[in-house]
């Protein structure tokens, strides 16, 4: 062997990309969060006025917009925009427990500055698009969990680890919320996501069913964590194995 050739090769460094810091991902979510609550709920304010979007127009924006905070925040956040399915994430062990609470504080104060925003634009509004039982609570609490469930089955399967990534997640998790919400929505509200009721009731003022949209949710997003496994088997990712936010 000539002498300048080595006879061992070094193992070559591979430069993992750090994570976003903690308050880099809580900005990204706070955004997607009041994308999501200003242009969804605008939509049922902007119907009650004008009529012109009808249930499918305000179903279609939300999945929309749920899309489009996917694809624009997705790489720095993973694109929760949601408390159930950040607390879902963790309770799957693919997202860390020191980011849950930051992450939820940022989701609602979107939502919160996005319902304040309605009500500056829309002052003689109704309401603000916030979630009502149209039959019973209990019956909304049901739905609300039934339909997270299946919302949080698919996130779980097309996400990246705790990251709402890919060419097809934002269509997925996009398309989900539109069809639920075209389902759910003359019942319950189709709401799906603490954060999105939340902000509505806490500016409006109307806090009676505040709870079903609590409890509903974040009940749901936690029983698809076991359904996934059940299903996936092995296939399915094991807590920590594929950690890609700190």
């Amino acid at each position: 062997m000539p002498p300048f050739l080595p006879t061992t090769m070094a193992p070559t460094a591979v430069e993992v990309p750090s994570s976003p810091a903690v308050w880099r991902a809580a900005l990204a979510e706070a955004l997607g969060t009041f994308a999501l609550v200003f242009a969804g709920c605008g939509a049922v304010v902007v119907e009650a006025q004008t009529g012109a979007l009808g249930h499918v127009g305000v179903a279609l924006t939300f999945g929309l917009v749920v899309m489009a905070a996917i694809y624009a925040v997705g790489e720095v956040s993973g694109a929760h925009i949601n408390p159930a399915v950040t607390v879902a994430f963790w309770a799957s062990g693919r997202f860390p427990g020191g980011r849950v609470v930051p992450y939820a504080l940022a989701q609602i104060g979107g939502a919160l500055v996005a319902a304040g925003l309605l009500r500056a634009l829309f002052p003689e509004a109704a309401t603000l698009g916030q979630t009502v039982p149209a039959g019973t609570a209990l019956q909304s609490l049901g739905l609300e969990a039934v339909l997270t469930f299946l919302l949080m089955f698919v996130i779980l399967g097309v996400a990246v680890g705790a990251k709402e990534v890919g060419l097809l997640a934002g269509v997925a998790i996009g398309g989900s919320v539109a069809f639920e919400a075209l389902m759910g929505g003359p019942v319950s509200g189709a709401s799906m996501n603490p954060a999105r009721s939340l902000g509505p009731a806490l500016v409006s003022g109307d806090l009676g069913a505040l709870w079903v949209y609590l409890v509903g949710p974040t009940l749901g997003a936690l029983v698809a964590v076991p359904a996934y496994r059940a299903v996936y088997g092995d296939r399915a990712p094991h807590p920590l194995t594929r950690p890609l936010v700190r």
